[in-house]
């Protein structure tokens, strides 16, 4: 009992929905859940978008955020329930006793301060540390996370930092104050494969080395099996399982969580490449306007009629580059793109209404990729309107056959954007592209923000469009458990080059060069000790070097 941290109890948190047309009504986002947390313990909560993961997790700050209201339970920490504290008390244990780590570390950030600024600012303001002896901690936690050059790390802007070294400095920033608590929101998610085992392994150590308890939320079961003692599985602001992380890996006892653990077994029969390919990408090279460098260095990839070209590669490797070169939107400095044989222009102005309808694209981010003012049926109409000229009950018959082949059916084609889940904005998404009778469709991290299960539907449904179909896909990705589900040939990308390029299969076999190596060793393995493998592997791989 006294090395109890926090228990929750009966936890009840509710919010009021405005359905558009109707009165506001309030509505239960968490119900009943209960759950206590060990000194120097980490409990891992994980479960799809809406589960309550993250509302949850604030809640042990006693914080609702968005008009969230706590409304029911205990939240005891440190032998007392905060929800009984006065306001000025409960300023004092958020930031001293629990401290947060936030999903986007660049949106976290003050672009105009400097990281050290940012990472003493609340241990000063609690006037717990001198200016220099908060410096120093900093400093030491900049070198416990593995931060470059930790003694003068925290006078760079957070634009001089990578990705993976911004989201250390958030850790930093948490550990700073000396929390009993930290509330990991999501740290890794946006993070690609080989930074997220870096962030994942200075996280891990940190926790170890200073004792501090957290909670770790995510989607990934694969990843917060490398960091948790215990996991509890939410669904719907309810607890589906909980238990140790060995036994929820290993015997999982709900249908749910069985389904978590299972997610990306999706079988694809890798096809040969056809004679004539759709997509030729020859000798590419391209750079932005106003710089003096290649972003894509002589790029040359093929992809068939009714296959899947995955492009593989961390952030900055010019995935994304490469696919507004063949779109048009940045015409290249060199080289040539040939489509359904015949040669594209290089600028998408330039480029005939049916260059345009045969090569269509799904963005990553269903939310700010349709009209939130603009029903289902509007946004997969347009595309039938501006392409054929439908209009009327022939657009509307259509539109209904592409929800149909989508599998939402029925009652969405009045709906707007807001009333939809996320993976249904993405199925949305994906009957908007195949409204135009594309030839090849660009799918550019189509998955990488959705929740595993909703994922999984999105990759089977793809699939099966492309046997209906016969559409070529141009899958862009750092997920390689996607890209072993899905693909028929890969391009490995690295620095605006291709540094292996060939079917999966081939791909796939070793032997592999360094890079490639290393992303398919840093993918998340669903089994205990394996972030200690890898991390022990590249500890031995860097003494033999």
């Amino acid at each position: 009992m006294a090395d109890k941290l926090l228990e929750v109890r009966n936890l009840k948190i509710e919010a009021t929905a405005y359905p558009p047309g109707e009165k506001p009504r309030d509505i239960t986002i968490v119900d009943d859940v209960s759950f206590q947390l060990e000194k120097g313990k980490v409990l891992g909560l994980i479960g799809e978008s809406g589960a309550g993961k993250s509302t949850i997790g604030l809640s042990a700050m006693c914080y609702g955020r968005g008009g969230v209201r706590i409304t029911g339970g205990e939240i005891v920490l440190n032998g007392r329930d905060i929800r009984q504290l006065k306001p000025g008390a409960l300023r004092r244990v958020r930031g001293g006793e629990v401290t947060y780590v936030a999903q986007s570390a660049a949106a976290a950030f003050n672009p105009a301060k400097k990281l050290m600024d940012q990472v003493i600012e609340t241990t000063l303001q609690r006037g717990e540390m001198s200016k220099s002896e908060a410096e120093q901690r900093a400093v030491m936690l900049f070198g416990k996370l593995g931060l470059p050059n930790p003694e003068t790390f925290g006078r760079r802007f957070p634009h001089q930092v990578s990705g993976g070294q911004l989201q250390r400095a958030m850790t930093a920033m948490a550990l700073c104050p000396k929390p009993d608590l930290v509330i990991f929101d999501e740290p890794t998610t946006a993070l690609d494969v080989t930074t997220q085992i870096d962030v994942l392994a200075a996280i891990k150590e940190a926790i170890a080395d200073t004792g501090v308890a957290a909670l770790y939320i995510t989607h990934d079961l694969a990843v917060v099996a490398q960091v948790s003692d215990d996991i509890m599985v939410l669904r719907g602001g309810k607890t589906v399982e909980y238990g140790d992380v060995r036994q929820i890996i290993e015997a999982p006892r709900e249908e749910y969580t069985r389904a978590l653990v299972s997610v990306r077994e999706i079988e694809h029969e890798e096809k040969k490449p056809a004679a004539e390919p759709v997509l030729r990408v020859d000798n590419v090279t391209a750079r932005y306007r106003g710089t003096n460098f290649d972003v894509l260095k002589n790029i040359s990839v093929d992809l068939s009629p009714g296959q899947t070209l995955a492009v593989v590669g961390e952030s900055g490797s010019g995935k994304s580059t490469l696919a507004r070169v063949i779109t048009g939107l940045l015409p290249p400095k060199e080289g040539t793109i040939t489509f359904a044989g015949r040669e594209l222009s290089p600028d998408m102005a330039s480029r005939k209404r049916d260059d345009l309808r045969e090569l269509q694209m799904i963005y990553q981010m269903a939310d700010v990729a349709m009209n939130p003012r603009h029903t289902v049926g509007t946004i997969i109409g347009r595309p039938l309107e501006f392409y054929f000229g439908l209009k009327g009950e022939a657009k509307r018959k259509r539109i209904q056959e592409l929800l149909d082949e989508i599998e939402m059916g029925q009652g969405f084609i009045d709906r707007y954007p807001a009333e939809l889940s996320g993976g249904q904005k993405q199925r949305v998404c994906i009957a908007r592209a195949l409204a135009a009778k594309p030839k090849m469709i660009i799918c550019d991290e189509v998955t990488s923000a959705l929740d595993p299960l909703v994922a999984d539907g999105i990759l089977k449904l793809l699939l099966n469009l492309q046997k209906i179909e016969h559409v070529a896909y141009l899958f862009i990705t750092h997920d390689l458990a996607t890209v072993r589900a899905i693909a028929d040939s890969i391009a490995v990308m690295y620095q605006g080059k291709v540094v292996r390029y060939g079917s999966k299969s081939e791909v796939l076999s070793p032997p592999f060069d360094d890079y490639t190596d290393l992303l398919l060793s840093s993918v998340p393995e669903m089994k205990l000790g394996w972030l200690e493998e890898v991390i022990e592997h590249r500890r031995m791989e860097s003494a033999g070097n």
